[in-house]
């Protein structure tokens, strides 16, 4: 399960980070506030094709759908991940260049660490610490010039991976429903969203072949890339989640000097080795210890694994893995675990 949810996690900072270049390639003729709608409107859209297309074959529901009490998390979830941080993103991806741009998301694991910390009680251990520490070290570095001064580029960013941050830890309220209902929904919305208010304020549309081409980068670097991440908050949680995802700027940076031909300057490689010694650290964890669980019940998709050993009301679907309302009994015992849909105890001191 811990290796699944950390390739689930790579597998969304992959193309998470290499979006950015691309986008910043777009928004030389693209409106920034019109590239973020048109974003979230590309992952929108091809997601909601995904899931025409499973209706039409026909084939089994495995994931939970979305309840009525799932609503005003996902309201939150489209504000904070869908509205706000794509838009803080593109005006600050305009002040920047990708490369750095790129380093500069690393913060967005960090504020998802914080968050998870100090709001929602998640253990968080020393070495990730440390790891947040030397990526919070590495993004200074990449914004220092020489003297105290704003860079409203990077405060722009700074913001977009705060906004993700919370975006993040709400959505991992959500991540035993279907990832691929959760970020259509979030891409249909902040994308209608952001483009109406881009032609509002008289943005224009771009041409057929910039639409396309934000369309896709949008479907991949926001839509599978979302729906990757919330699976793999089912089985990390978000502190982990988003120490993984830390990748993502890497993957950017380096397609930003392939691609644009941006300089390889010292400061640039001394911030990515201080967030590689970060990332590392959070790789590089192992986390066992005596546990206690309460009884639960709850909807998820899952197989009959040591977790999952329980009755099935008539009705339920056969195979596995499917999904249903269960019943977990109390239990005590040990093994190597990450805050996951069934690790979200306390830690004693």
């Amino acid at each position: 399960m811990m290796q699944t949810g950390i390739l689930l996690a790579l597998g969304a900072a992959g193309l998470f980070g290499a979006s950015t270049p691309f986008a910043k390639l777009l928004l030389g003729s693209v409106d920034p506030w019109m590239m973020a709608g048109l974003l979230y409107l590309g992952a929108g859209l091809g997601l909601a094709a995904v899931q025409v297309s499973r209706t039409a074959l026909r084939l089994p529901a495995v994931e939970a759908p979305l309840r009525r009490a799932d609503m005003p998390w996902l309201a939150l979830v489209i504000i904070a991940g869908g509205l706000l941080g794509p838009l803080l993103l593109m005006f600050g991806l305009s002040l920047t260049d990708a490369a750095s741009a790129s380093l500069l998301l690393n913060l967005e694991g960090l504020a998802t660490m914080g968050i998870a910390w100090l709001v929602f009680r998640e253990n968080v251990d020393r070495r990730l610490l440390l790891g947040a520490f030397a990526i919070l070290a590495g993004a200074v570095l990449l914004s220092w010039e020489g003297h105290l001064s704003v860079q409203w580029g990077a405060v722009l960013i700074a913001g977009a991976c705060l906004c993700w941050g919370v975006d993040n830890n709400l959505t991992r309220k959500l991540s035993s429903a279907d990832p691929i209902q959760i970020a259509m929904l979030k891409g249909l919305v902040a994308g209608t969203v952001n483009l109406l208010i881009a032609l509002a304020i008289g943005a224009r549309l771009p041409s057929a072949g910039a639409l396309l081409e934000a369309g896709v980068i949008g479907f991949l670097g926001y839509g599978v890339s979302l729906a990757l991440f919330v699976l793999a908050l089912r089985h990390l949680g978000a502190a982990r989640t988003g120490a993984y995802f830390s990748l993502a700027p890497f993957v950017g940076a380096v397609l930003a000097v392939v691609m644009l031909g941006e300089a390889i300057s010292v400061q640039l490689v001394v911030a990515g080795g201080l967030m590689v010694v970060g990332l590392w650290l959070h790789l590089s964890e192992r986390h066992e210890h005596s546990h206690a669980h309460e009884a639960l019940v709850h909807e998820h998709r899952h197989s009959h694994d040591e977790h999952h050993r329980h009755e099935h009301e008539p009705g339920v679907q056969p195979g596995e893995p499917h999904t249903h309302w269960h019943q977990h009994v109390p239990v005590v015992h040990r093994h190597p675990h990450y805050p996951d849909l069934h690790h979200r105890h306390g830690h004693g001191t």
